[in-house]
């Protein structure tokens, strides 16, 4: 936003198609060819070289670009945040979407749905050529509810009636598809979920609908506590269509800073998911915001500010403070003294942090990637979006 007020350490994105390679000692041209999948004799036909077997140290060779995968790329939409934007931000990343996932239909405990303000942003979703999911979460009194979880999880008749009015919004608004998001289930309600999806699942297949779901980050089959016994790996990766494995807020907003997605744990996650669910089926979980803690940091004090990464920028310039990476999470840091007095530490995603991810949805081969949560600027995301992958539309003109 301020291009003549740069940062210093802010990753700037140059697009161009390929890339280059600057020889070192002791490179050959067979070599290179190996790190960039490109045949020795494309590298001599672009580069014009006749020899290859005399490449000077410090010479410029131009690597072409590589073929790109094609992938799922799903997001997240709230549209009760968004409000009357909604439509304009769907279209605005429209072209790298596959899925839309619009937050959220809420159950009630009388089997009704909370219902909201989608239909512009199922419409925007069509003209891209998205496939909009319908979110179902166990959400009431702004938390996720364990104990209206177990309601609906024990009642046959209140699962009928919830599926009911789900199918009938899916008909009346257009919706392709079921996303069940619902957290903090507790080990009493592992089983009572298995059973509902396999209702869901065989209700929706015979409407040609699919089934997706949110899981939280697990790295082993019996993770205790409430927010991961509830959902077991194996069981989805047999029911479900594919699943959002939410690999982030590990640094989150009542916790100490840290970064919000570090590549370690991400990569620990989908490799215990690659045991239990096929790679077809796996999605990658990327926020597309970070956050600003005060210091010092106190547990149960005053919670982070979640920012967008173009806000994180900003704040880096108006403190005039240098903006630092961190090679282990692989995420972009700084700290900074506000008006106040008050010491600040801010993590966020850049381009590295992005390419970082991208590099092990490819490495792993698995289905794709989804954003949590749209309405955050970071035009560099979207950029590396189109230089890494081809996005798969399933909505058919």
């Amino acid at each position: 936003m301020n291009p003549e007020n740069l940062v210093i350490g802010q990753t700037i994105v140059i697009p161009i198609w390929g890339r280059y390679h600057w020889v070192s000692q002791d490179e050959t041209l067979f070599g290179i060819s190996q790190l960039y999948h490109v045949s020795v004799d494309e590298l001599m036909r672009i580069n014009s070289l006749s020899n290859p077997n005399n490449i000077q140290v410090g010479l410029r060779l131009y690597i072409p670009q590589q073929k790109r995968p094609n992938i799922d790329v799903s997001a997240y939409l709230d549209v009760k945040s968004a409000g009357a934007s909604s439509p304009g931000i769907v279209s605005e990343v429209g072209n790298e979407l596959t899925f839309l996932a619009v937050f959220s239909y809420a159950v009630q405990r009388d089997g009704t749905l909370k219902g909201i303000t989608d239909q512009p942003a199922i419409n925007a979703a069509y003209r891209h050529r998205i496939v909009p999911l319908m979110v179902l979460t166990n959400f009431e009194g702004g938390t996720f509810s364990q104990e209206l979880a177990t309601l609906l999880l024990t009642n046959n008749g209140l699962q009928d009636k919830v599926l009911d009015e789900v199918i009938r919004t899916m008909n009346e608004k257009g919706y392709l598809g079921l996303d069940l998001d619902f957290e903090y289930l507790g080990s009493e309600n592992r089983a009572r979920y298995n059973a509902f999806l396999r209702k869901a699942k065989k209700r929706l297949k015979e409407r040609g609908y699919i089934l997706s779901a949110a899981l939280a980050p697990k790295v082993r089959g019996q993770t205790t506590g409430v927010l991961y016994a509830g959902h077991d790996y194996t069981a989805h990766g047999n029911i479900d269509d594919f699943i959002h494995f939410m690999t982030y807020e590990w640094g989150w907003s009542g916790g100490p800073p840290m970064a919000v997605s570090p590549i370690k744990n991400v990569r620990a996650v989908l490799e215990f998911a690659l045991t239990r669910v096929p790679k077809n089926k796996v999605m990658m979980g990327i926020p597309l915001y970070g956050y600003d803690w005060t210091l010092p940091y106190v547990s149960g004090g005053k919670w982070a500010r979640q920012i967008s990464p173009q806000q994180a920028i900003q704040l880096a310039l108006k403190y005039h403070q240098s903006i630092f990476y961190d090679p282990v999470s692989q995420a972009p840091h700084f700290n900074y003294t506000d008006e106040n007095g008050t010491e600040h530490d801010v993590w966020f995603e850049d381009a590295r942090s992005i390419q970082a991810k991208f590099n092990l949805v490819k490495e792993l081969g698995i289905r794709g990637f989804f954003y949590w949560v749209l309405g955050k600027d970071f035009p560099q995301n979207w950029l590396l979006v189109q230089d890494n992958f081809i996005v798969n539309k399933r909505v058919t003109t």
